[in-house]
């Protein structure tokens, strides 16, 4: 199974990378984008399994004290 990029990241991935302080900046900027957007996605998924545990515990517990 291969993997195709679609053709706008080949694009990009052509460009030459910048070079100075400005260039540095830019890559420093991207790679922090990528890691924030990756972050949120993961976040997310905590967030959700956490407060499922939340009411699963919650819930076992109601139990237990009733019975």
């Amino acid at each position: 199974m291969s993997t195709i990029l679609p053709a706008a990241s080949m694009a990009l991935l052509q460009l030459p990378l910048p070079d100075g302080m400005l260039g540095q900046a830019l890559l420093a900027l991207l790679a922090i984008a990528v890691v924030i957007v990756v972050g949120r996605v993961i976040l997310s998924i905590a967030w959700k399994l956490v407060l499922i545990a939340s009411v699963v515990i919650g819930a076992l517990w109601l139990v237990s004290t009733v019975l």
